[in-house]
């Protein structure tokens, strides 16, 4: 019988093996819940009675039009082929609304170089559920779900590139600066509901340019609060252990280190951060076992995964089972297969081709976790909200699709404690302009956290920024 040498992992094997390895990615994720991770953390905020314990926020990337989603605008078959100037609309950019929030240097003067002639609708639309709220066909079965919807159609941001993305997380500009996005603060803001998990997950690829991770980053607030980047193939960098090694193995290895580190612990009693870190390994061990866990869908039903489908839908259906473990905030992007680093919904040109396509993929999954949601009675303590960094100019390029358009678009959210069945602000006939009650991306941030039970006058880092932010509100008008 031949002989097998016993497995001897090198020292960095090893340390891989039962979880050392997550230190470039997920180790800030682990110390944010010790108070000695280097830098002192913030004060707790204060909390008020929350309605929410998770958000699951759906990023649809490079720019919806919300006249052919969830604010349609007829008007547009009325005027197609005419100018701006020929419509009600006449000059948006002299308007008041515009004068007070775009800076004329950049935002403004881009979008006013293109000759806007109005496109017509490129689909149909009709009155769905019982509230009767409008929804584009292209979105059929989020549509069966509007009674469960509070639709924003007044967001507005002022960001007229895609950098807007970022804004959109962060509600600052991108020339202000690198600020931390709202999954940071959600994380930064609560306490864990799940010892063996990171409360802060996204998932899906994070679009393709030089500001991408930063739409999931803490910023200032520091790497502890940073979102883990999953992806379903690989479920994390070292996520699990080395093929040569059984689980009893690691876990005999897990607590040897467990050991060799309290020796030390006790041979160095004042060493705050070395007592942190055995800590953050400990989680590390366990997040080993408790995430590549997710993603082993053996007791999912056949029907629930025909339901969600491959591709977008496998991480809506990944979403719903980080909540269900007690992940506070799952961010899930779509459309970043796009190779110049605008996004899949940008569509400058064949907006219908382009539109058609997306939410064939987005459009039945993101349904099938509403109702996934609902039937398991998760909703109610669930927020999801869908957006994206703008909508699309109700006149063309002259082409046959839409440029970008901060000026006036729509969001959704659903859930933990959000009303049902009703819209909320508006644009004017042609879709151009926020008008009744705008709302500035930050007013979706500051309603989130308010349902999570966050008091943001409270929430502070000692030294640095508050998360009283200049423009963001509540926006009560959709809270239950």
């Amino acid at each position: 019988m031949k002989h097998i040498a016993p497995y001897c992992p090198t020292r960095r094997a090893f340390l891989s093996d039962v979880g050392m390895g997550f230190t470039g990615l997920a180790l800030g994720s682990m110390l944010a819940a010790d108070p000695l991770s280097g830098e002192a953390l913030a004060k707790t905020a204060s909390r008020i009675a929350p309605k929410a314990k998770s958000v699951i926020w759906l990023f649809m990337v490079g720019g919806v039009s919300h006249m052919e989603g969830f604010d349609p605008k007829p008007a547009l078959n009325k005027y197609a082929g005419k100018s701006l100037a020929e419509t009600p609309v006449k000059d948006p950019f002299e308007s008041p609304f515009v004068k007070k929030n775009f800076r004329p240097a950049g935002d403004v003067n881009q979008l006013r170089s293109f000759r806007q002639v109005i496109l017509p609708m490129q689909i149909g639309y009709r009155n769905r559920g019982e509230s009767g709220i409008e929804v584009s066909d292209w979105w059929p079965h989020v549509g069966e779900c509007i009674d469960d919807i509070a639709v924003v159609r007044s967001m507005w941001t002022s960001d007229n590139n895609h950098t807007a993305q970022l804004q959109f997380h962060t509600g600052r500009h991108f020339s202000d600066g690198a600020f931390p996005t709202i999954g940071s603060w959600v994380h930064y803001g609560l306490g864990r509901l799940n010892d063996n998990l990171p409360q802060f997950i996204a998932l899906g690829t994070p679009i393709k340019s030089s500001f991408g991770p930063q739409v999931h980053s803490a910023n200032y607030l520091g790497r502890a609060h940073d979102g883990v980047h999953v992806d379903e193939k690989e479920p994390l960098p070292f996520g699990s252990p080395a093929g040569r090694i059984s689980k009893q193995e690691q876990r005999l290895n897990a607590e040897m280190i467990s050991r060799l580190n309290r020796l030390t612990a006790a041979e160095y009693p004042e060493d705050s951060a070395l007592q942190a870190r055995i800590k953050s390994y400990e989680l590390a061990f366990r997040m080993q076992t408790s995430i590549p866990d997710i993603f082993d869908l053996r007791d999912e039903t056949a029907k629930t995964l025909e339901a969600y489908g491959d591709g977008f839908g496998r991480q809506l259906l990944a979403a719903r089972r980080f909540v269900q473990k007690g992940v506070r905030f799952v961010q899930v992007y779509h459309g970043t297969d796009d190779l110049d680093g605008a996004g899949g919904w940008d569509a400058h040109f064949f907006l219908k081709e382009n539109h058609t396509k997306n939410c064939l993929a987005a459009d039945k999954p993101i349904a099938t976790l509403l109702k996934d949601l609902k039937q398991r009675g998760m909703l109610d303590e669930t927020l999801v909200v869908w957006a994206s960094e703008f909508g699309r100019t109700p006149g063309t390029e002259e082409s046959n699709g839409r440029d970008h358009h901060p000026f006036g678009f729509s969001i959704w959210m659903a859930g933990g404690g959000i009303q049902g069945g009703i819209t909320h602000g508006t644009t004017d006939e042609l879709g151009m302009l926020a008008d009744e009650d705008p709302h500035y991306v930050t007013d979706i941030h500051a309603t989130i956290l308010t349902q999570l039970g966050v008091d943001l006058h409270t929430m502070e880092v000692p030294g640095r920024k508050r998360l009283d932010f200049e423009f963001g509100r509540p926006i009560q008008e959709i809270i239950a």
